[in-house]
């Protein structure tokens, strides 16, 4: 193939104003490419028209010059398809790009990039060390074809002899500043494989589709965002190799890790379980400016054993995606598993692996018992064990719902497979469980009403003896020791938690205990004859289980939203738990903890909380990067997060710099967390409540899908 360039500069601008007519009305009369995610979903139509926000790269072909010249025509767009200028003159943005050229061996199964730098520390430690990544090309040049198309002339030569029977691909990579029109810096890359030869690309690198690593991670770029998708990120993060006699360690200087995708994936999300963490070695990466990435506290939210949750949900597309069950690797397993030493056998049963030939054999991909060698056999996640019977509860009717009558619930009780299971089984006391129920009211905001001190809003009955039950597995029928109270209104909840916990294994070396959560069921009625309102829909559990696959919580007794919000109501805070010297307490109401809990490495002040485990530190905690909490449809449901707010009741929140606070004031200020932002609200707060809505409601000048759009 050959690349002609264009010439005529009266031609290209005739071009130019037809394409900007042409994207007006295109942009007009079609639906916008935009959502309430993005600044440009709010820009007025001549605003949109004129900028084209957006960045779409296409690689359009490649040339191979006899002298190992290596060019690639490439075009630049909006999302509708209309050429942008990469030099920012005639239409607005610069645009940057950057390009990446690498082959797949044939004899290896990794990318090997020929474009390569050298990074020479600048952190004190390690000033001067150096070590040679893979990287962006350097010294090439480009030249305009056409509008919005490009070719650009590597500066990197391929070698004599070069194969030309392999896969090679090329990345461009870069971004456009939109910043002066109020629409930040859009972001864009594009991947092109080919075989020099010219025979269809058979071999690739397709182990993991980004819609896996999205569950989490919204859209998943780094490198201030210029890189997107996993594909790119393949490119150069991988094992050391020789290039035209130059050795590509892929280490990071200042730490000597390597940056290897497999190893420093693995280890990421391992994070603070990784043995050399737990032995008292961070897991560090220096990065640009000499910002260290300290990982020793990453927690997956999943687990980091639940191999699947990234291998198998959401990876369907990945044509490599049985990669981790059949080609299992010292690199990959020793990645988590960081204190074995396959040299010697240490970690490893005393058995010496010096190569990869021989793990399939042991570590096949299933085998027949849960715990055993098999790859997934050694990474089940206790709880889901094919070995627990589990228990099912499902709430049949619940009677005797008027003020002063104390409710009847009538559940069905079986194991996971279905068969019948004695309530006896969930008896605490015997190491085999617990049931428990809880009723509170009204759904309008739960908080008041009935409860102690401690259980503000609620009551919570865990029966320690099967005599408490009447009926069998088909129907079991349980009375509430607390009455509803005789002042009651409205819609109250009746719900049942617990979990089993069962020996596993028992008499072999593998014999353990496991906690198993049941799915919690709660059962609305009303208590006045009024019509049943269920609780007001803030997040879902789906929602939370795209990051946490089952969240359970407190001893694996509650796993549902529903559920969670009875208790972490707007008058909890941990001051039941919270010692003394550690007062004022912290609120534990749904919105204001969820919040923090995924800011906590950015609340001023720390974020802890007290509960019978003693103190939960979350100073570290954060969204899965580049995800953050201004994304609220990611957690909320129906658009939640918009104002006006729906709660009645005030936040209790001591260590607030507002200690009682309105629905709005606490949810936004658990995020918001400076003083001025306090200061916002309560100078906005009368005694007639909260004026938020006036400015950030759904179709306000400041609404919150506006300021929180990227």
């Amino acid at each position: 193939m050959r690349l002609h360039l264009r010439s005529g500069g009266w031609m290209r601008w005739t071009l130019v104003a037809m394409v900007l007519v042409a994207s007006t009305a295109l942009l007009s009369t079609t639906k916008s490419p935009f959502t309430e995610r993005d600044k440009a979903f709010y820009a007025d139509e001549a605003t949109i028209n004129f900028v084209r926000p957006g960045l779409v790269f296409k690689i359009l072909g490649h040339e191979i010059m006899s002298d190992g010249m290596v060019k690639v025509r490439f075009k630049i767009t909006d999302p509708k398809g209309v050429a942008l200028e990469r030099e920012g003159i005639n239409t607005p943005g610069v645009i940057s790009t950057s390009f990446i050229l690498a082959k797949i061996p044939n004899d290896n199964k990794f990318y090997q990039s020929y474009t390569f730098r050298t990074k020479t520390s600048t952190y004190p430690p390690t000033a001067g060390k150096r070590a040679t990544q893979a990287g962006a090309d350097t010294g090439g040049t480009y030249a305009k074809v056409a509008d919005g198309e490009y070719v650009y002339t590597f500066g990197y030569k391929l070698p004599a002899g070069y194969e030309k029977d392999a896969t090679h691909s090329i990345a461009v990579y870069g971004s456009r500043n939109l910043t002066e029109f109020e629409m930040g810096t859009n972001y864009a890359t594009d991947i092109y494989s080919f075989v020099p030869a010219g025979t269809p690309v058979v071999k690739v690198r397709d182990v993991f589709e980004v819609a896996s690593c999205n569950k989490c991670h919204d859209q998943l770029s780094f490198h201030g965002g210029s890189r997107v998708g996993m594909d790119i990120c393949t490119m150069c993060h991988t094992p050391a190799y020789t290039t035209n006699g130059t050795v590509v360690a892929n280490t990071n200087p200042e730490t000597d890790q390597t940056i290897d995708m497999t190893v420093m994936t693995h280890k990421i999300h391992m994070g603070a379980n990784l043995p050399s963490v737990a032995a008292g070695k961070p897991y560090q990466i220096i990065g640009f400016g000499n910002a260290i990435s300290d990982f020793s506290y990453v927690n997956m939210p999943s687990k980091a054993n639940n191999c699947q949750w990234c291998h198998e949900k959401g990876n369907d597309a990945a044509t490599q995606k049985d990669a981790w069950l059949k080609n299992p690797t010292r690199a990959a397993c020793g990645s988590c598993h960081d204190t074995v030493n396959f040299n010697t056998g240490e970690g490893h049963v005393g058995m010496p692996q010096l190569s990869d030939n021989q793990c399939a054999n042991c570590h096949i991909p299933e085998g027949e018992i849960d715990f055993d060698a098999s790859i997934k056999g050694a990474h089940v996640v206790e709880g889901d064990s094919s070995l627990m019977k589990g228990a099912v509860v499902k709430i049949l009717s619940v009677t005797d719902t008027k003020p002063g009558q104390k409710p009847t619930i009538t559940f069905s009780l079986a194991t996971r497979k279905g068969e019948p299971l004695n309530v006896a089984d969930l008896i605490p006391g015997a190491g085999r469980g617990r049931l428990g129920f809880t009723l509170a009211g009204s759904t309008t905001d739960y908080g008041t009403g009935i409860g102690t001190a401690a259980t503000k809003g609620y009551v919570q009955d865990t029966p320690t003896a099967a005599s408490a039950f009447t009926g069998s597995p088909a129907g079991y029928k349980y009375t509430m020791s607390v009455a509803i109270p005789a002042d009651a209104k409205g819609t109250w909840v009746l719900g049942v938690e617990g979990r089993t916990d069962e020996k596993l294994l028992g008499g072999t070396l593998k014999e353990r205990i496991v906690e198993g959560g049941i799915v919690n069921q709660v059962s609305y009625f009303s208590v006045d004859g009024s019509a049943v309102m269920a609780r007001r829909t803030i997040a879902n559990t789906a929602t939370c289980n795209n990051c946490h696959a089952f969240l359970s919580l407190h001893g694996e007794n509650r796993n549902q939203v529903e559920t969670c919000v009875i208790c972490h109501n707007p008058a909890m805070t941990d001051a039941a738990r919270r010692p003394a010297d550690k007062m004022p307490a912290e609120s534990i109401s749904m919105a204001s903890m969820v919040h923090r809990i995924h800011t906590g490495g950015e609340q001023p002040n720390g974020y802890s909380l007290y509960g019978r485990g003693g103190e939960l530190n979350l100073d570290h905690a954060s969204f899965p990067p580049p995800g953050t909490v201004a994304n609220c449809n990611q957690c909320h449901s129906g658009n939640s997060q918009n104002l006006p707010a729906k709660g009645v009741l005030k936040v209790t929140d001591p260590r607030g710099y507002i200690t009682s606070a309105g629905t709005a004031t606490a949810a936004c200020l658990s995020c918001h967390s400076s003083v001025d932002a306090a200061s916002h609200a309560l100078a906005n707060t009368t005694t007639l409540g909260e004026s938020c809505a006036a400015c950030h409601g759904a179709t306000s000048e400041f609404s919150v899908a506006k300021v929180h759009a990227r």
